[in-house]
């Protein structure tokens, strides 16, 4: 137990002195990985290096760089203007058309699929002047709600791991309470980030502010065949999530995006190279640093640890809050889906000693587990990071998407067991 507890209290160490040192989280993290791996758990070199998050690296990767090959040759820019003119003056729109945009993306199988939404959705924001983190935010809980539908992994891995342990739960309910959950989410964050604007930029289309006097706003850019083919590559995209998804193959979008932006790269080589820029490899190393430490905390069995510690406890109650916050912590800088598969089953000794309602806790469990995904340690949060668009915004998103994912830890077990598990229990 030694070993275990050594490695959490190095791990929250280093949050806190990187921070105070300005230093690069992902950086530093990743030698205290090697480091607590190789000299205080004993493990191999190679088992601690294959905790890097390859995958996440080429999820992010590939979308930057895809999404900037359609930024840089102006196809994003033309979406937007014609966007901007259906919505009109209906800023306040905005985030609820991404969230549900977002939900039926995600509800198609691969909940980050709805990923595919983070750099049209930031690029709006930022042309309407809005606070880029109400539209990271907006994008974020349209990914958590639609990712709990019935088709989606994140419902199925709930339910289906639920149902294996004999927990009766209709996956109806699942997906109905995180979308009430994620609605709140999105509610909260109009009233937090909506009052921050500066004036809209202005590219033509009427995405900007009336022209005073008798001067009209310039015309919008025609499409020309570069930037039809680009549609269609984004259209292709989101197909081929959506088809991988029903033919029951997961979908990497990383990988489907490499392949979508090879092609429109030999096509336009131009802005195949004006793409690279847009790849944010600071936030690639920052998610990689975490993983990696984490991937350690679960080879040690730190992880099993304190889902040990939280069934140990007498009170019914409180070790359901103490599971839901160990599932939301350890989502938050890690893969949801493979935690909803390793520590829904933490919660079967708490319905098994009686007192607690298998439904509600699973659910407040399952949901708990989601909606710190916005965390910047995490491919969700990374990628909103990566997809703003104004580079100068990033520090501040990183930082107020680590303070909501690591606040939805406490304010997630909380408010779902007291409004699922609480009430159900007195029944």
């Amino acid at each position: 137990m030694a070993v275990q507890v050594i490695t959490l209290v190095v791990f929250a160490a280093v949050f806190v002195i990187a921070e105070v040192r300005r230093s690069h989280i992902g950086i530093v993290m990743f030698a205290a990985a090697a480091g607590m791996g190789l000299l205080v758990a004993g493990l191999p070199l190679d088992d601690i290096v294959a905790g890097f998050p390859v995958d996440i690296l080429v999820l992010l990767v590939g979308v930057t760089f895809f999404f900037g090959i359609a930024k840089s040759n102006g196809t994003i820019g033309r979406l937007v203007d014609r966007a901007l003119v259906v919505v009109g003056d209906r800023t306040a729109a905005l985030p609820l058309t991404f969230f549900l945009l977002t939900g039926v993306v995600s509800a198609m199988g691969s909940p980050l699929g709805g990923l595919v939404m983070a750099p049209i959705g930031m690029t709006v924001a930022h042309r309407r002047g809005m606070d880029p983190m109400l539209m990271a935010l907006a994008i974020g809980t349209g990914l958590s709600a639609g990712g709990f539908a019935p088709t989606s992994l994140f419902g199925i891995v709930t339910w289906g791991t639920a149902s294996a342990a004999g927990i009766a739960l209709n996956p109806l309910t699942l997906f109905a309470v995180a979308i009430i959950a994620n609605l709140v989410l999105l509610g909260a964050s109009y009233l937090m980030f909506s009052a921050r604007s500066r004036v809209p930029v202005t590219t033509g289309g009427g995405a900007g502010p009336e022209v005073p006097g008798d001067e009209q706003p310039p015309a919008r850019e025609p499409f020309r065949v570069t930037h039809w083919i680009t549609v269609v590559a984004m259209l292709g995209l989101v197909a081929a999530v959506v088809v991988l998804a029903v033919l029951g193959a997961e979908p990497d979008v990383g990988v489907l995006a490499f392949a979508f932006g090879a092609a429109l790269t030999l096509i336009d080589p131009d802005s195949g190279r004006g793409a690279l820029k847009e790849i944010d490899w600071s936030t690639v190393l920052l998610v990689g640093g975490i993983i990696t430490y984490v991937g350690v905390l679960q080879e040690i069995g730190s992880v099993d640890l304190l889902g040990d510690l939280a069934a140990s406890l007498t009170v019914p109650l409180l070790a359901a809050l103490v599971v839901c916050a160990v599932c939301g912590l350890v989502s938050a800088f890690a893969s949801t889906t493979g935690i909803l598969a390793a520590l829904v089953p933490l919660a079967i000794p708490l319905v098994q000693q009686g007192g607690i309602p298998g439904w509600a806790l699973i659910c407040a469990l399952g949901v708990c587990s989601s909606i710190v995904d916005v965390s910047p340690f995490s491919t969700v949060g990374a990628t909103l990071v990566a997809t703003t668009v104004d580079e100068q915004e990033r520090p501040r998103m990183t930082a107020l998407l680590t303070r909501w994912g690591l606040s939805m830890v406490v304010i997630g077990p909380i408010a779902l067991v007291g409004a699922l598990v609480l009430p159900a229990m007195a029944v």
